[in-house]
């Protein structure tokens, strides 16, 4: 994470958003909404110590299934389908056809980039302890001070931020939406904030288990953190197999 000096004004008003945008699944409201059985999910899914991570990148993908699935029905021209797609590849702007036989307003909606996960090629190995229920994650090379101090109980499902403040999950559920980018089946999410004049700590980090088809795990963090008054902000993407 990169470090700054900022005045406590800074944290008040920080911005940052979420590394994954989880609008394709469903966030349940506090930890007595919890599915049953969910510590168990929650060990399920964490990563285990010295556990070896893929990282991801988000990316940007034209949403050209549905648009060609659209076209098909509308009985459009398979050739003029087949220039845009040579267009958006060659990155020339993309121009509405009528031959599509559909109006400006759909093309308009389908020709949308939509993020996507994909792999850099890069692996790296967690710094992460487990000690009873508690599970303490720590730095290492290509993990940016993101993790750095962070505690999640695995008994009381509370994260704990070195900052001085914690928070408890809420659960993700399947999404039914056609155009998700990856499959969640299951998952937790926190989101912890906070911040404190007297100490010149603050926080905003949102972390992400989420559980994917063939026991595979996408691991997401996104931190932005005043300690002492100096500040640091970074982002994570992790797969791994459980």
């Amino acid at each position: 994470m990169k470090a700054l000096r900022a005045p406590l004004l800074t944290l008040l008003a920080f911005g940052g958003s979420a590394v994954l945008d989880t609008s394709t699944a469903t966030t349940t409201t506090g930890v007595g909404s919890l599915p049953a059985g969910w510590q168990g999910k929650l060990s399920a899914l964490v990563p285990l110590a010295g556990q070896t991570v893929q990282v991801l990148e988000k990316r940007s993908s034209l949403a050209f299934v549905e648009l060609q699935q659209l076209v098909t029905k509308a009985g459009g021209s398979r050739d003029a389908l087949r220039q845009l797609m040579l267009s958006a590849a060659r990155g020339e702007p993309l121009e509405y056809d009528e031959r599509l036989n559909i109006t400006q307003e759909e093309f308009r909606r389908y020709v949308v980039f939509q993020p996507v996960l994909a792999p850099t090629g890069k692996t790296l190995r967690l710094n992460v302890v487990r000690d009873g229920n508690l599970l303490k994650f720590g730095d290492g090379p290509g993990l940016n001070g993101v993790l750095r101090g962070l505690v999640l109980d695995l008994g009381s499902g509370e994260l704990r931020t070195p900052e001085g403040f914690g928070g408890k999950p809420h659960a993700v559920v399947p999404s039914t939406a056609f155009d998700r980018s990856i499959d969640i089946r299951s998952g937790f999410e926190w989101n912890v904030r906070g911040n404190s004049p007297v100490t010149q700590n603050g926080v905003k980090v949102q972390l992400q288990l989420l559980q994917l088809p063939g026991n595979q795990v996408i691991l997401t963090c996104y931190r932005f953190s005043m300690l002492r008054g100096t500040t640091s902000e970074g982002n994570l993407i992790f797969s791994y197999t459980r």
